[in-house]
């Protein structure tokens, strides 16, 4: 910020300064008479600045911005007629050499060189006064827009933040009911299984904090659950699954294909019908497809069980986090339920 103001006021300090100069530059190699250059070029410049700076900091947010532009009018009209009166009172008293060689009108009186003068001087001071009201209009419409994305970045992190926390409570819930339905069959794969769900949890909890993390880690962790999941299915499920097995250099938001995991484990398993889940992640140098296959076994209508947040929760991430950048599909094809989820990274 501070940096920014000096840039500003170097800025404002480099453009007077040309201002100023003009007159030499315009003129250079010709004799400059002093006098001239002062009333007829620095004077108003002076004004100029008086004014400009005037509307910058008080007018233009007092009366202009609150739309009381009849009182802005008004007194940008005064102060105009003003220093119009204030440089030919000056000229009067201090260049009375120079007004004297001024050219006279047909009846003999000095006076300008053509009638509309006080006009003209009057639109002159209208640029230093239309430039400060662009400027600050433009700088307001700056500093508007750049609060409109700081509120927007704002919501979308914490509707972000809202579906990471609402993604944990519902992984945990879906694992403790699968090792619920454990602990009679066979306590000691429940022992196991909440061994492994204490290590899924730690990595949910203390490893998916980051916007986004390694593609390999979050691999590991697919990995881990899978696992897990297998000793609750029977005999009846096969499980297939195909991971990059070499460190990819992917980055990646976290926890983005665990929804699509559970979703097979949920309905696509059966415990006295064949069933059957493939998982395929293949991977570019920018972009990764995730493909699930399983047999579909359809929810009866009174099952309330599984409430489908996870897709749902899934869908609304993707949206904020990679705009355009992904093509989600599901599909159910020869009684099996395709899903497939392109993302791209960069």
């Amino acid at each position: 910020m501070i940096k920014n103001k000096n840039i500003t006021l170097v800025s404002h300090i480099l453009v007077w300064f040309v201002l100023f100069s003009m007159p030499y530059l315009l003129s250079y190699g010709q004799e400059q008479e002093l006098d001239r250059v002062i009333i007829h070029f620095w004077i108003p410049l002076v004004f100029s600045a008086i004014l400009f700076y005037l509307n910058y900091f008080l007018f233009i947010d007092k009366y202009l911005f609150t739309k009381k532009t009849l009182w802005f009018v008004l007194i940008n009209i005064i102060f105009i007629s003003s220093f119009i009166y204030l440089k030919e009172s000056i000229e009067d008293t201090f260049f009375q050499e120079l007004t004297k060689r001024r050219p006279s009108n047909s009846n003999g009186n000095s006076a300008p060189p053509f009638k509309m003068f006080i006009y003209i001087q009057m639109v002159s001071y209208m640029a230093p006064l239309l430039f400060s009201i662009a400027v600050k209009t433009t700088k307001r419409w700056v500093k508007t827009e750049a609060e409109r994305k700081e509120a927007i970045n704002f919501k979308l992190q914490s509707e972000l933040q809202h579906l990471h926390y609402q993604l944990q409570p519902h992984f945990f819930f879906n694992s403790l009911n699968n090792i619920y339905a454990m602990v009679d069959l066979s306590p000691e794969q429940a022992k196991k299984s909440i061994h492994s769900l204490s290590k899924l949890m730690r990595y949910m909890l203390y490893e998916t904090n980051e916007e986004t993390i390694s593609l390999t880690k979050e691999i590991d962790f697919m990995k881990k659950y899978i696992e897990l999941m297998k000793l609750r299915v029977s005999d009846k499920t096969t499980i297939d699954y195909n991971f990059p097995t070499t460190e990819t250099g992917i980055k990646i938001a976290p926890l983005l294909f665990i929804s699509l995991i559970e979703n097979a484990f949920k309905h696509g398993v059966a415990a006295s019908k064949p069933s059957n889940i493939n998982m395929n992640m293949t991977c570019t140098s920018n972009t990764v497809l995730f493909t699930i296959e399983n047999t579909n076994f359809p929810k009866k209508s009174g099952d309330k069980s599984g409430s489908g947040i996870g897709l749902q929760n899934l869908e609304k991430r993707l949206q904020l986090l990679y705009p355009d950048k992904y093509i989600f599909q599901t599909e159910v094809i020869s009684n099996r339920f395709v899903v497939n989820l392109e993302i791209e990274t960069i």
